[in-house]
């Protein structure tokens, strides 16, 4: 799972990377010197999987709207870390009606429908729609709101069990100012969770994008590429038996969601302790298996392992008991 994640992870990275040198067409480009593409143009030469309804090159806009993607991903979730970190490192540390305050917007924010919020934040902070910056920045805020209570309370639950430590009652006691048992103590033992989080909140971001592309409130088609706008105008496309103006999108969108999530599971289950105890008596079990304990010490099975030892019991059965041995008063006093 997780070689697979890293590898679909790396290609959609890989993609957004080299958008520019290896789409075909520009994300908004509608004619070349020889005319215009054509509109819901099929899959040629020309125009590897079509055309959109808008005259757009299909491949073009998938590869393009990977680095739209991307963009609003790190956004995202730099902005929702710092925030939300920095927050919970407060909040748990020093404690009080300010950390009460804190948890109570956090659970309610948290209780809130994700998208609608995020299409609450896209109208308030740029109208529904805008340029390709202002349409990143807008969503990856819209979708900060959404993903601070995560960090915020994985922090704080983290901090108040960390400032507990002996460790850190050794440093107050020598004097050791808070911002210093904040950053050096707390801060760097709170946070080993965060990178499965990441993981998680990345693909989470994916979705909530092409949701917002999707309902009409995302990035504008001639500012940058979307998947989730391209897949709202290839709707009516569907019932028309033009499927390559909806498949692509909605294929990078699973593809990506599939990758990301693949990793975040799989860090998760490197993460637990249980599992790495569960394998390890598992590789114990199939050790004692090879071995079978005999009234005069351990008997090894031997290159052709327990096979080996059950061939010589049944060659023993055949053979029958044997013709003289011990007698019942000799085993008796033995």
């Amino acid at each position: 799972m997780l070689v697979t994640g890293l590898v679909i992870t790396g290609l959609f990275a890989l993609t957004a990377a080299l958008a520019p040198w290896i789409a075909p067409y520009g994300y908004s480009q509608l004619r070349t010197s020889e005319g215009a593409f054509g509109a819901q143009q099929p899959p040629s030469a020309e125009h590897l999987l079509g055309t959109t309804v808008g005259g757009y090159d299909v491949l073009s806009r998938v590869l393009w709207g990977a680095q739209t993607a991307i963009l609003v991903i790190v956004v995202a979730i730099l902005a929702s870390i710092v925030l939300g970190v920095l927050l919970g490192l407060v909040s748990g540390y020093f404690g009080g009606w300010a950390d009460r305050l804190l948890v109570v917007v956090a659970d309610a924010i948290y209780a809130f429908p994700s998208l609608l919020l995020a299409i609450l934040m896209a109208i308030v902070i740029s109208g529904g729609q805008s340029n390709m910056w202002g349409g990143i920045l807008a969503a990856a805020l819209s979708i900060t709101v959404v993903f601070v209570p995560q960090y915020f309370r994985v922090t704080r639950a983290e901090v108040v069990r960390i400032k507990s430590e002996a460790f850190v009652d050794s440093a107050r006691v020598l004097g050791t100012p808070h911002r210093r048992i904040m950053v050096r103590h707390v801060l760097r033992n709170a946070t080993r969770t965060l990178p499965l989080i990441v993981t998680l909140n990345a693909s989470e971001a994916i979705l909530t994008l092409a949701g917002l592309g999707f309902l009409g409130f995302g990035i504008e088609p001639t500012a940058a590429a979307e998947w989730g706008y391209d897949l709202n105008k290839a709707v009516s496309d569907v019932t028309s038996g033009i499927w390559w103006t909806a498949l692509f999108p909605g294929l990078a969108i699973v593809l990506v969601v599939l990758g990301i999530t693949l990793v975040g599971e799989s860090l998760n289950d490197l993460a637990d302790p249980r599992l790495r105890s569960r394998r390890a008596s598992a590789e114990v079990s199939g050790e004692v298996a090879e071995t079978s304990v005999v009234p005069g010490g351990t008997l090894t099975a031997g290159l052709a392992g327990l096979d080996d030892l059950e061939g010589w019991a049944a060659r023993d059965d055949e053979a029958g008991p044997p013709t003289s041995g011990p007698s019942d008063e000799t085993e008796g006093r033995r």
